[in-house]
């Protein structure tokens, strides 16, 4: 039994309310699971099972959720997607996925693109480090559209460097409602928990202009018809206007990006209960970045422009908010708190910016087993040696200290917690292996 305690401050992720703030508790944890959430107690019987770590400096929060990750993509230009296409490209996805909890302190991740079940299966075994995964497997777009990286000097035979086709993932371009139905059976074959798709052009993508259309409603209203009937659910990647509102009008549940979302938008999504995840720093590192072409420059800069008012107006309308990092840039990665900043910064209230990385975040993923810090949870938690719930930024400056999933230690911050090292995925790897 591991005890935390006399937590100096702690935020539990039940809500965005003050009530989820607590000060002087104790946290008890066994067997990777929370026993007990409760007020500081020196005299309650300690005896040689239970191990105390003072906390007494120390805010913990719930580990990270982050709903729009890409643990397979390290950079959007031909060499980067080329290098994540090549034999390398496992060592590389592994890199990334150890960076996002150890550094990043997310334990749970949505993959909105790229990942296949195998390595959400090697996590689940301990042969790899990472958080655990909610898997998209594909992003599906139409011929020329978000997804389409083949460029304009394409061939009939190209594929697109954007997560191409491959074992476990298929390809992510399809046209026309049928075919959609047929890709979203596949994703469901090959493990998918929801379905991808692109309401609209991207920012990035070579060759789509924001305000073009990218699928039909009659194919969306096919995806989503077809998920449901899976048991899944829909997310789509949404810029412009007309691409949120043919979302919301096809039965998306998330829409994502959302950069040119106003009252009226915000309003509709609300009434059809949909929720949003507004992937904030990503528009801002994009608009700091170079090498784009001039035709994708452009599009950073008009989506970088709005977004800010987009943000506002979903946040005035009461809509679920939900934080995402959209990690398309190399040094986004390990840095997913910085989506906790970004919201801020474009006017999210700080505990509410929290609420959609944590309990807000678990719920509508469907991981109701994580997120908040009570009784009966994974022992999914951060420790930190500054307010970093007042102001996250901090975690950018050194002040994670721990990072706890299931109850394993990951940084060897807190002395006397179980950690879990590259060492231990060996042996799980060599255990599997010599498994009949």
């Amino acid at each position: 039994m591991i005890v935390l305690s006399n937590i100096h401050k702690l935020y539990d992720g039940t809500s965005a309310t003050p009530k989820a703030i607590h000060g002087r508790v104790d946290v008890w944890i066994d067997d990777g699971t929370i026993k007990a959430v409760s007020p500081h107690n020196p005299t309650r019987p300690q005896g040689s099972e239970v191990h105390r770590i003072d906390c007494s400096l120390f805010t913990v929060t719930p580990g990270l959720i982050d709903c729009h990750g890409h643990v397979t993509l390290w950079g959007v230009g031909n060499a980067e997607l080329d290098r994540m296409n090549s034999p390398e490209a496992p060592f590389w996805a592994e890199r990334i996925l150890y960076r996002t909890l150890v550094h990043g302190g997310v334990t749970t991740l949505r993959d909105v693109g790229g990942a296949t079940g195998v390595l959400k299966r090697l996590i689940e075994q301990g042969v790899l480090l990472g958080p655990r995964l909610k898997l998209a497997i594909s992003m599906l777009s139409t011929t020329g559209g978000h997804a389409d990286f083949r460029g304009p000097d394409r061939c009939c035979g190209d594929l697109s460097r954007l997560w191409p086709p491959g074992p476990g993932r298929p390809s992510g371009i399809v046209d026309g409602p049928w075919e959609c139905r047929k890709r979203v059976r596949e994703i469901a074959a090959c493990g998918g928990d929801l379905v991808k798709i692109c309401a609209s052009p991207g920012v990035v993508s070579p060759t789509d202009h924001l305000e073009h259309r990218d699928f039909t409603l009659e194919e969306i209203e096919a995806i989503c018809d077809e998920a449901a009937g899976r048991g899944m659910y829909v997310a789509a990647h949404a810029h412009s206007q007309s691409g949120i509102r043919l979302a919301i009008q096809a039965g998306v549940k998330d829409i994502q990006h959302i950069s040119f979302m106003n009252e009226e938008l915000a309003e509709q999504a609300y009434a059809k209960g949909c929720t949003v995840t507004p992937t904030a720093w990503v528009s801002q590192r994009l608009a700091q970045s170079e090498g784009f072409t001039a035709f994708i420059r452009a599009k950073v800069q008009r989506v970088a422009e709005s977004h800010a008012r987009a943000v506002q107006a979903a946040q005035a309308s009461g809509l679920k908010l939900l934080a995402g990092t959209d990690p398309v840039l190399p040094d986004m990665h390990g840095r997913n708190y910085m989506e906790l900043v970004a919201l801020i910064r474009e006017g999210v209230p700080p505990l509410a910016a929290w609420f959609g990385a944590t309990g807000l975040a678990a719920d509508q993923l469907g991981q109701t087993d994580t997120g908040t810090l009570m009784e009966g949870k994974r022992a999914d938690l951060l420790v930190c040696c500054e307010d970093v719930v007042e102001d996250p930024s901090r975690l950018d400056y050194g002040a994670l200290v721990e990072v706890l999933k299931d109850g394993w230690a990951y940084r060897n911050g807190l002395p006397g917690i179980p950690q879990r090292t590259f060492t231990h995925c060996v042996e799980s790897a060599l255990g599997s292996i010599s498994s009949p």
